[in-house]
């Protein structure tokens, strides 16, 4: 268990920051965007928990936001010469299959789509789509970090089906589909 009894130590004045083994890199660096955007992911995901009240699937977005911490330890962990230490946290195959698998039970009750949607129906759906795009920066700026140091190929497929996850929870929630706001083309010319 973690045990946090001073929130700030002043080892990141100079613009660094600690990995799990105790390296630092620049607060700036790829891989530290990846991270950060993540905790982003997490917080919007919080502000959806709030609009969705008690609706059952704020149990499953509980779990997520777990996860995503699990992430960002994941990422902030180096994974020396290619070789991964068995005491590293890591997301698994298995966290990706239970996204999957709420996708799929999700997308089922889901009449197919036939235009894009705009962010938006009601307040839960919109604060989905906005952890959905935050989501997708977090992805963006992991497989950017991933081109210079190696990454966990499963927290890469995590945020790729996570950001899948939460456009379907958005449709879900804006009364299976019955409230996205569809795109018109050229709708403003």
């Amino acid at each position: 268990m973690v045990k946090l009894n001073k929130i700030y130590t002043r080892t990141g004045d100079a613009g660094t920051t600690g990995l799990v083994d105790g390296s630092r890199l620049p607060k700036h660096a790829p891989r530290m965007r990846a991270v950060g955007d993540v905790d982003e992911a997490n917080s919007a995901i919080g502000l959806a928990i709030v609009a969705m009240g008690d609706a059952q699937e704020v149990v499953w977005l509980t779990t997520i936001q777990n996860d995503l911490f699990d992430l960002g330890a994941d990422l902030a962990t180096p994974i020396p010469d290619g070789a991964d230490e068995p005491w590293a946290l890591r997301i698994i195959a298995t966290q990706v299959k239970r996204l999957e698998d709420q996708i799929d039970a999700m997308n089922a009750d889901l009449a197919p789509l036939d235009s894009f949607i705009l962010p938006g129906g009601s307040p839960a759906a919109a604060a989905i789509h906005l952890a959905r795009a935050i989501t997708r920066r977090a992805e963006r700026s992991a497989t950017a970090a991933a081109v210079e140091v190696a990454l966990n190929p499963q927290a890469l497929a995590y945020l790729n089906r996570l950001s899948d996850l939460l456009f379907v929870l958005a449709r879900r929630v804006n009364d299976n589909g019955a409230g996205d706001v569809k795109w018109v083309p050229g709708a403003s010319r």
